[in-house]
């Protein structure tokens, strides 16, 4: 006799990899709205929206509407400009909630923080991005938003550098864009100075980058290889001004010994 197990087993479709599935467009253009609202620093109208993604304005009216209806889009006061909504955040929650690194990063990111007395961060690379997943800032930090939940290109941060330089030379040229988008003066924007900037952060084995994402600041960053290729990193944020020689290499020596032991934790624990 069959079992209801077995029967259900021999009824069900194979699965169907991923690339064989065809994509939809409602989905995409759904998902495409929801970005670039939420990597837009003021809400956004229907024109600037529909600039921004190129949909007939019809169909993206009619998107907008579903999502507000929906909540994962809301209005401002005056109705006609749209920004990200609190089912958005839940979402984004749920995705922390749920991995298992971060618990243990975060624990590192403290340690690491009263250790060197600067901002600490944990991020993911995302592409051609790094999302941040976590961060510890220092005691006397005067900053009013968190860098949780954003995403930076790359080549312009210590810990974007630090991922790219786990790679080989012809997955990171997939990766990249073919313009990279200049931040600041200092913003690395030649491909080939970036390639040979990773050239220094396989050899160091840490990354720095000096006020190319933001005027002020400079970074150290390191991977934490629990997974091949490295997909997390972790930074530290100095003020432009302590970031002489001496203070570069002391944070750098405590990165790099922190995101070894988070490693070999995580390796430990069976996360991967």
């Amino acid at each position: 006799m069959v079992q209801p197990r077995q029967q259900a087993a021999d009824i069900a479709p194979d699965p169907v990899p991923l690339g064989d599935v065809p994509s939809v467009k409602s989905a995409e253009r759904t998902v495409r709205i929801l970005e670039t609202l939420a990597a837009s620093p003021t809400k956004l109208t229907l024109g600037e929206l529909q600039e921004r993604v190129g949909y007939p304005r019809s169909s993206l009216h009619a998107l907008v509407r579903t999502l507000r209806e929906l909540k994962w889009v809301e209005a401002d006061a005056t109705g006609s400009a749209f920004g990200v909504g609190p089912h958005a955040l839940l979402s984004g929650t749920a995705y922390l909630d749920r991995d298992p690194a971060l618990p243990y990063a975060c624990e590192a990111l403290e340690d690491l923080r009263a250790e060197v007395g600067h901002t600490t961060h944990y991020a993911r690379r995302d592409g051609a991005h790094v999302l941040y997943l976590a961060s510890r800032e220092r005691r006397d930090s005067v900053r009013m938003f968190s860098r949780v939940g954003r995403r930076l290109p790359t080549h312009l941060t210590a810990l974007g550098q630090a991922l790219l330089a786990a790679l080989t030379f012809d997955e990171v040229d997939q990766i990249l864009p073919a313009t990279l988008e200049a931040f600041t003066t200092n913003t690395i924007t030649s491909g080939a100075a970036l390639f040979r900037e990773l050239d220094n952060v396989r050899e160091r084995g840490w990354a720095f980058e000096y006020e190319q994402g933001t005027l002020g600041v400079a970074c150290v960053a390191a991977a934490v290889d629990y997974r091949i290729p490295a997909t997390d990193a972790i930074s530290v944020s100095i003020p432009a001004d302590d970031a002489s020689d001496r203070a570069v290499h002391r944070i750098a020596k405590a990165v790099v010994a922190t995101t070894r032991d988070l490693a070999t934790t995580l390796r430990r624990a069976g996360i991967r």
